[in-house]
């Protein structure tokens, strides 16, 4: 915290323009050294862009430039920070990096800049873990979710729960403390319920860690089925293009296809695979294990069958299991009539050929992903992996409260799970002071972020 920092806030590689920020208590002071006003009477006023350009210590011109100063508080980073805006030549814009650096400052390292944020409280942990999520966002939805988090209404909703772990701490540690003051025992069934609305809430808040995973990481949706039953077909409605060979004959695919997708919000990792069937051939054999190890790995399975063919003729995938994957039924070649032996089953009807159907099955795929989170669905609240072990620490030690308080434990030890519980809410927003957490989150970070 006490040192300078500097580094390229820009993506690598040539472009029109390239940013580069400065931040710290010696930020202005190196500028001053680097930059030359092309008006010499300019003022270094705050929020005001001064051309000019940046010289080495020969005074040798490196580039015209724009800078501007941000005094802290009032920054990005709490302290006194200095953005220069350069060209994008990836020479001249390493050649004024390494002329800041010559100056005083050190390179950032990765995330330090939103660590600072964060360490000079600008914003909570959260938010600042939302920072990278905007960054990553691959679709409209996990853009929203992402400006949801910065905005702090996940650290507003922890800040909530929190506040209620307190209240009902003090209750009971000043029926330890202060037993002479006959606190109320009969307001046990008061925090009681309390507690069982606090489990609800946290419970909540964890059930939308799936879905914060989905809007990362993407949805892995995988198209299986037997041979030349149009999976590669369906691959290429989804996408819209052209992506994967299609022909009658089967066995066509051999190996898996992968592509990202945005379906109606949902980032969605769309992997064909090679019909599975026993074989003898070397390579389609190899073809049907990928397949069948990607299967393992789905978070959805698109089990494609032609639907002109009866039932019994069409290959079973031993694979697959109902009761253990979430898989959705897709009865291809819908346009040439479906097999009386598929009358009833559960499925969606479509036609890669005519394109029916299509929309129907996309709505299935996003409705498996949101599900019936109305927390989600509401608030756009989607904790990560990190927050949701906090959470079910928390939800645990919750639980166990209340099963003390049912069974008249005595109160000291019921205290000691609330702390746990509050100090497993707290380490969401970092009030936890812990050094190896905060590298862990920031070494994600890009440099200059």
């Amino acid at each position: 915290m006490e040192d300078t920092i500097v580094a390229i806030a820009s993506p690598p590689g040539q472009g029109a323009v390239a940013i580069l920020r400065v931040s710290g208590s010696e930020s202005i002071p190196i500028a001053k050294r680097v930059f030359r006003p092309k008006n010499s009477q300019s003022k270094w006023l705050p929020r005001v862009l001064l051309l000019g350009t940046i010289v080495n210590s020969d005074d040798e011109t490196i580039d015209q430039v724009l800078l501007s100063v941000f005094m802290g508080p009032a920054s990005y980073t709490g302290e006194n920070l200095v953005e220069i805006t350069c060209h994008g030549g990836m020479f001249v814009t390493q050649a004024v990096l390494d002329t800041i650096i010559s100056t005083g400052a050190r390179l950032a390292d990765p995330g330090e800049f939103s660590k600072r944020s964060f360490l000079n409280g600008k914003m909570d942990l959260t938010q600042a873990e939302a920072v990278m999520d905007l960054i990553s966002a691959r679709t409209a939805l996990a853009l929203r979710a992402a400006n949801s988090q910065l905005e702090g209404r996940l650290g507003n909703r922890i800040s909530e729960l929190k506040q209620s772990l307190l209240a009902i701490l003090a209750h009971v540690e000043a029926y330890i403390d202060f037993p002479e003051e006959d606190i109320d025992p009969d307001a046990n069934e008061s925090i009681i319920q309390k507690l069982i609305i606090l489990s609800e809430s946290v419970g909540n808040l964890i059930k939308t860690a799936e879905q914060g995973r989905i809007l990362r990481e993407g949805l892995h949706v995988v198209i299986s089925g037997p041979p030349n039953a149009g999976k590669s077909s369906l691959l290429n409605s989804l996408l819209g293009y052209e992506r994967a060979i299609v022909s009658d004959l089967a066995g066509t695919t051999r190996d898996t296809i992968e592509e990202m997708i945005n379906l109606k919000g949902i980032p969605v990792r769309l992997t064909d695979t090679a019909g599975i069937r026993e074989v003898e051939e070397l390579i389609e054999s190899e073809g049907v294990l990928r397949a069948k190890r990607e299967l393992k790995r789905a978070d959805l399975i698109l089990t494609v069958v032609d639907a002109t063919i009866d039932k019994k003729e069409n290959e079973k995938i031993k694979s697959v299991s109902s009761d253990e994957l979430n898989h959705i039924k897709v009865f291809n070649k819908a346009d040439l009539g479906i097999h009386n032996s598929y009358k009833g089953e559960e499925g969606v009807q479509i036609s890669c050929l005519e394109g029916t159907g299509i929309e129907l099955l996309v709505g299935l795929i996003v409705e498996s992903c949101l599900g019936e989170n109305d927390h989600f669905a509401k608030n756009l609240i989607a904790v990560n992996s990190r927050h949701r072990a906090c959470l079910e620490s928390a939800h645990s030690n919750v639980n166990n409260a209340i099963n003390a308080f049912k069974e008249g434990v005595e109160p000291e030890f019921i205290s000691v799970d609330l702390r746990e519980a509050l100090d497993s809410v707290g380490e969401i927003v970092g009030k936890a002071d812990v050094e190896d957490l905060l590298g862990e989150i920031f070494s994600s970070f890009c440099i200059g972020k």
